[in-house]
């Protein structure tokens, strides 16, 4: 989960960007979908990926206009089976 926190009121340059660049993302990651607060403070984005560089560069694209936070997570399928074996 990324959460992206759009620095300064900074809304309209953001979809500006996104509208003429697309996500930039690299190769090897995979957008899932996102949320965006209706006060346009933060926006929640599911991404997939392997290689953990691949978000460092992505967000360098866009570290002028949004402060991120990764965290990284499990399903919630996955986690009960993890636990299920410990119990």
């Amino acid at each position: 989960m990324v959460v992206e926190r759009f620095k300064d009121g900074k809304a309209k340059e953001i979809y500006r960007r996104f509208q003429e660049k697309g996500r930039m993302m690299p190769e090897g990651l995979k957008y899932i979908d996102s949320w965006v607060e209706v006060n346009f403070d933060r926006c929640f984005q599911l991404i997939e990926c392997d290689d953990l560089r691949l978000l460092q560069e992505w967000i360098f694209q866009w570290q002028d206009l949004v402060e991120f936070e990764i965290i990284s997570i499990v399903p919630s399928k996955e986690t009960a089976e993890v636990v299920t074996k410990m119990l």
